[in-house]
C-alpha cells in the first residue's frame, strides 16, 4: 500500500481554485467543511422510553443494530445510514420535539417510531416533506397523512381482529382499556369484529394508562363478562400495565369463573410470559392478536442474526417484541426503496416519499403481504385509507409459548374495517 508521508498543505489560493471547480461539478463537502457526506444518508427512530406508561426501547435499539449491520455490508446501494434516536416521552411535547430533531438533522426519513401523538409528529415531517415509515400503529395521523407509509394495520387491524377471536369462543366481552384520546377508538373496532360474528358490544372499561392499582376496573371486567350461557371473555389491552391489570383481575375472580382472557401482541409478549412462570404463567391459554407471524417462525431468522451479531449488548432488543419486529419491517422497506434509486442519484425526503408512491410492491421477506402506497393499491377505509396491509395473526399461549391458534391462524380485517361505524 502506498503510504503518503509529505502531503503538502492546501494555499488559500488552492483551496479558493478547488472550491470553484466544486461549483462547477458539484462535488461534496469541502475539506473542514460542515453538513457531512452526500454518501451519508441521515434517518430517525423515536420511541418512549423510561416513561410510566408504554416503553418502547427495542424499537430505537433495533435501529442502531440494522445501522451496524448495513453499514458493515457497505451501506444500502452506495450509502451509509446514519440512524439518530430519540426518546418521545409518551407526550405531546415528546413527539413534536422528536420531529423536530429530524428536521434539524436533515433526515430522510423517520423508520419504525413510537407516539400516540400524531398530529404533534407529523405536522413538522408534512411541512418538510419528510416521510414517516413504518410506524407502530397507534395514532389516527399514522393511516390518514399522505406522507405516512405503515406496515401494518396497526391499532385498528389488531383490535378487529380480537373481536374475530373472541367472537367465536365467547358469549359476552368487557374490554378494559386506557382512558386516552388515542384509545377511545378502540371499543368501536372490536366491537366490529364481534358483530361480524354476530355477537353483542363490549363492555368498555376506561382505566388510567399508568395505574398501580387496577381493582376496581378488574372488579367492572368480571361483572362484564359474566351472565351469559357460554364462558365470558376479558380483554385488555394497557400496554405495559396490562399484566398489573391482570394481577389484580386474578385477585379480584374469587369464585373462579375464569374467562377467558385476550389481549394483542405488545401488551402480552413472550417476554411476559417467560417472565410470569412459563408454562406456569397465569397467561396460559390467553389468545392474542398480532400482525406477524409468531417470533418463533423461521422468516425472524435474518433479523435474529442481526440483533444477535449487532445488538447483543442491548438486552431492550427482544425478537419477539412486536415494537422490534415493526422495527426490522420498516428498515427492510426503506433499505429495499433506496435500492431503486439510480447509482450517483442524491436522496431526499421528497424523492424517497415519490419513490414509495409510485414505485412496484417491496417485498418484506414474508413478513407481511407485499406493500404497496400505489393510489391503486390502497383500501376503502374512511378512516384509515394509508393502510395496505391489513392482515392480522391469531395466537394463543400454549404450554408457556406463544403459538398459531389451530384452525385460521391468520386473516384480513379490511372487509371488518369498511363496515366499522366511525368512532363519534
Amino acid at each position: 500500500m502506498t503510504k503518503w508521508r509529505h502531503a503538502t498543505p492546501l494555499t488559500r489560493t488552492a483551496i479558493a481554485a478547488l472550491a470553484g471547480a466544486c461549483l462547477i461539478a458539484g462535488c461534496g463537502v469541502l475539506p473542514g467543511g460542515s453538513g457531512g457526506s452526500e454518501d451519508t444518508l441521515t434517518v430517525m427512530t423515536f420511541a418512549p422510553q423510561d416513561t410510566k406508561a408504554t416503553n418502547m426501547p427495542g424499537m430505537p435499539g433495533m435501529a442502531k443494530a440494522y445501522e451496524g449491520w448495513v453499514n458493515s455490508r457497505g451501506g444500502i446501494n452506495g450509502h451509509k445510514l446514519r440512524v439518530i434516536t430519540c426518546n418521545e416521552k409518551n407526550t405531546t411535547t415528546g413527539a413534536a420535539d422528536c420531529a423536530r430533531k429530524a428536521v434539524a438533522e436533515k433526515a430522510v426519513a423517520v423508520v419504525g417510531s413510537y407516539s400516540q401523538h400524531g398530529r404533534a409528529f407529523m405536522a413538522p415531517l408534512e411541512a418538510e416533506g419528510i416521510p414517516f415509515i413504518g410506524g407502530y400503529g397507534v395514532s389516527s395521523e399514522e393511516f390518514q397523512s399522505s406522507l405516512s407509509y405503515p406496515v401494518n394495520g396497526g391499532q385498528p387491524a389488531l383490535l378487529a381482529g380480537a373481536g374475530h377471536q373472541l367472537g367465536r369462543a365467547c358469549s359476552k366481552v368487557a374490554l378494559v382499556r386506557p382512558d386516552t384520546l388515542a384509545a377511545d377508538s378502540m371499543p368501536v373496532l372490536l366491537n366490529a369484529g364481534l358483530r361480524a360474528n354476530k355477537m353483542g358490544d363490549a363492555d368498555d372499561i376506561r382505566a388510567a394508562e399508568d395505574s398501580s392499582d387496577y381493582t376496581s376496573e378488574a372488579r367492572a371486567a368480571l361483572a362484564g363478562s359474566s351472565g351469559g350461557k357460554d364462558r365470558g371473555c376479558v380483554t385488555a389491552v394497557l400496554g405495559q400495565h396490562t399484566e398489573t391489570f391482570f394481577d389484580a383481575f386474578r385477585r379480584v375472580d374469587d369464585k373462579h369463573k375464569n374467562p377467558q382472557i385476550s389481549s394483542v401482541l405488545g401488551s402480552v409478549s413472550q417476554a411476559l410470559v417467560d417472565r410470569t412462570g412459563g408454562r406456569e404463567s397465569p397467561f396460559e391459554g390467553a389468545y392474542v392478536t398480532g400482525w406477524y407471524p409468531v417470533a418463533t417462525d423461521p422468516l425472524w431468522d435474518p433479523m435474529r442474526k442481526v440483533i444477535a451479531d449487532h445488538a447483543f449488548a442491548d438486552n431492550a432488543v427482544d425478537p419477539a417484541d412486536s415494537g422490534t419486529q415493526t422495527t426490522w419491517i420498516a428498515y427492510t422497506v426503506l433499505s429495499e426503496t433506496l435500492k431503486r434509486f439510480k447509482s450517483g442519484e442524491a436522496v431526499t425526503p421528497r424523492k424517497l416519499a415519490r419513490m414509495l408512491n409510485q414505485g412496484e410492491p417491496v417485498r418484506t421477506g414474508g413478513l407481511t403481504p407485499d406493500l404497496s402506497w400505489r393510489y391503486q393499491d390502497m383500501r376503502a377505509l374512511a378512516d384509515f385509507p394509508r393502510v395496505v396491509n391489513a392482515r392480522v395473526t391469531f395466537q394463543v399461549v400454549q404450554s408457556g409459548r406463544l403459538v398459531a391458534q389451530q384452525g385460521e391462524a391468520s386473516m384480513d380485517m379490511t372487509a371488518t374495517l369498511e363496515q366499522s361505524p366511525r368512532p363519534a
